[in-house]
């Protein structure tokens, strides 16, 4: 498949309405998975023929891609090499789903280079987080197709997170999901881990939108953003000083992102902090109550979204209620045909 200039297949959707809601077609044991590798490279083929067996695990064939263990510096081979292996993916009628193997940077790099007449056209599960969350953006956002924002093939498949994996893209259920219950053996009184944080109490029902924080305000105001209106906003990052996760909602703030939703969901800022030296910084409690509680839109962190915990798969633009003392988020169909 030859690469198309986006210029050529559609124009601008900046600020443009939604498009109709298009449903991948849920899995089945025996379907065959495609694994890309939109970001970073993937140095040791270990680390392939681990996410391979995962998949298999799960039931199904699995195909690589061309590029997979190809490098351009810390990238996984030449932009358009990459976009190409994922318009592949999806002009394949054999194949169902295509997992993203990791993360890392580099995905929205290949957003120029993305056939998303051909994707629309063979709507398939896409599945990852983190920098994955550039193609779930405008994906969703061009085509209209319902994306997963979840596991990658070389993360974490533990029980908890496979449960909410088959349940939502193999069973196609109206899932709650609700964040992971126990004690821990520090404290086995009460749960220290995961724990729900209302913001502002209340219940909101919106299309589900978002992903990394960091990687959603880098393309912010690009053309690869959907419409936020009306949405219930989730976010997470990793490794970023709380000064630069203030600045971030800050900036999602000032280009009009947040006056637009309905609902807000925070989960793991794992290895954040604030940073060396700064004792004075404020804490993410303190930048959601100076951003996101003046929005007076129901909202609570400590979502199992996130890096290096458990996580559910959540699905790009179904419609949702969230209930922000609960901690809970109930779709309200099957985000799967």
């Amino acid at each position: 498949m030859g690469v198309v200039s986006l210029a050529t297949q559609l124009p601008s959707r900046v600020n443009a309405a939604p498009l109709p809601a298009i449903k991948p077609k849920r899995l089945a044991p025996g379907d065959t998975v495609a694994l890309v590798s939109p970001a970073s490279a993937t140095f040791n083929s270990v680390d392939l023929q681990i996410a391979k067996e995962s998949l298999e695990a799960l039931g199904f064939k699995v195909k690589a891609s061309e590029h997979m263990l190809e490098r351009h510096g810390y990238l996984a081979g030449e932009d358009k090499a990459r976009a190409d292996d994922i318009n592949k993916a999806f002009a394949d009628r054999s194949v169902a789903a295509v997992h993203a193997i990791r993360g890392g940077w580099g995905s929205a790099r290949v957003l120029p280079y993305l056939d998303y007449e051909t994707i629309r056209r063979n709507p398939k599960v896409l599945l990852g987080y983190s920098d994955i969350t550039a193609l779930h953006m405008a994906i969703n956002g061009r085509t209209g197709l319902t994306t997963f924002h979840g596991p990658i093939a070389l993360g974490r498949w533990d029980a908890w997170s496979v449960d909410y994996y088959k349940r939502v893209l193999m069973n196609g259920e109206h899932v709650t999901f609700t964040p992971k219950q126990g004690l821990s053996d520090r404290n086995s009184l009460t749960q220290t881990e995961f724990r729900v944080q209302t913001i502002t109490p209340g219940k909101a029902r919106g299309r589900l939108l978002g992903g990394n924080l960091t990687v959603l305000t880098a393309i912010l105001g690009s053309p690869y953003l959907p419409d936020f209106q009306d949405a219930i906003l989730f976010c997470e990052d990793v490794g970023e000083d709380y000064y630069r996760i203030d600045r971030m909602v800050t900036q999602l703030k000032l280009a009009g992102l947040l006056e637009k939703i309905k609902g807000f969901v925070f989960g793991g800022c794992s290895e954040c902090g604030p940073g060396d030296g700064n004792f004075g910084a404020l804490t993410l409690e303190e930048i959601f109550n100076d951003h996101i509680k003046p929005l007076n839109v129901p909202a609570w962190q400590g979502a199992m979204i996130g890096h290096a915990q458990p996580q559910w798969t959540l699905p790009e633009g179904v419609p949702v209620e969230i209930d922000a003392t609960a901690g809970t988020i109930a779709l309200l169909e099957s985000a799967v045909s």
